[in-house]
């Protein structure tokens, strides 16, 4: 029976990885806040003290981690995965990353023998913790294949785009939109509130038209003011949009909208507001030019 790795258990990682055990099979887990281990542990996980020994027990390592900079730490940093026998494992990187990055990890695994499968996922905290993501692949075929038994279990389908690198495109292609409606929402909202028209009439009448994205209602509460746990934070979307803009630049397609939206974040994140929903940036902005109005 294949023992199984997970790597960063933020929230994300923290709503996965429980998902992966059960069937006899061993979990060992790794988080650099040991104490956000303690309910997969608590659950039947076993905790390792580097991500080093997480590669070295485990046959398919996965990792949910925030950023690059992460990633370079649990790939290549001291006690990484790359300091470890790595022959025949196989690691399934969930995170949002630049393909850039995926594809120097992937060359780096390859060269001590090991596979990596590029599995980014579209989904929040619920669908995660209910196997209801959506993982967009980027894999060898024979790759994807071992991997899938356990992807099943965390995602309700899995779009199988191509090599390992393009699944981390089109994870930065799916953000893209959402993140650019937030900013179109808020100026939308201003321009109402200038006006003298109420947050609430003006989302009843957005959400029951075609300007509406399904995750709208969703979003709706947070819009308002509800102080509820964030699902995707707004510290995210900001490395989200930067890692876009990047990769645009470097593909040579120029992203206005993008990059107006990524000053709004950063402004947004700037003001404290980094930790919470990432929809705050649609009052922020609303607020805000409504006062210069």
């Amino acid at each position: 029976m294949t023992c199984l790795g997970f790597v960063g258990l933020g929230r994300m990682g923290a709503a996965m990885a429980p998902r992966l055990l059960g069937d006899g099979r061993d979990l060992v887990v790794w988080n650099r806040s040991a104490d956000r281990a303690a309910p997969v542990v608590a659950a039947g996980a076993t905790l390792a003290a580097t991500p080093a020994d997480v590669a070295r027990s485990a046959g398919v390592v996965f990792s949910m981690i925030r950023d690059d900079d992460a990633a370079a730490e649990v790939y290549e940093g001291r006690h990484g995965f790359l300091s470890a026998p790595l022959e025949g494992r196989l690691f399934v990187e969930m995170s949002t990353l630049r393909p850039a990055t995926i594809a120097r990890l992937d060359a780096a695994l390859r060269g001590r023998g090991a596979a990596l499968v590029d599995a980014p996922v579209s989904g929040t905290v619920g669908p995660a913790r209910d196997g209801r993501l959506l993982a967009l692949v980027g894999a060898r075929p024979a790759d994807l294949a071992r991997a899938r038994p356990f992807l099943d279990r965390l995602c309700r389908r899995i779009v199988h785009a191509g090599p390992v690198g393009h699944g981390a495109l089109l994870k930065l292609v799916v953000n893209l939109p959402l993140g650019v409606y937030w900013q179109a929402l808020a100026e939308a909202l201003a321009l109402g509130r200038a006006g003298g028209l109420e947050y609430t009439a003006m989302l009843d009448a957005l959400q029951d038209s075609s300007a509406a994205l399904a995750v709208l209602g969703l979003k709706r509460p947070a819009i308002l003011g509800d102080t509820q746990a964030p699902a995707f934070d707004l510290a995210s979307m900001q490395k989200d949009l930067l890692y876009i803009l990047e990769t645009g630049s470097a593909s040579g397609v120029p992203m206005p909208a993008t990059a107006a939206a990524l000053g709004t974040y950063a402004a947004a994140s700037a003001n404290g507001l980094g930790a919470e929903d990432s929809v705050a940036i649609v009052r922020f902005l609303a607020e805000k030019m409504t006062r210069q109005a």
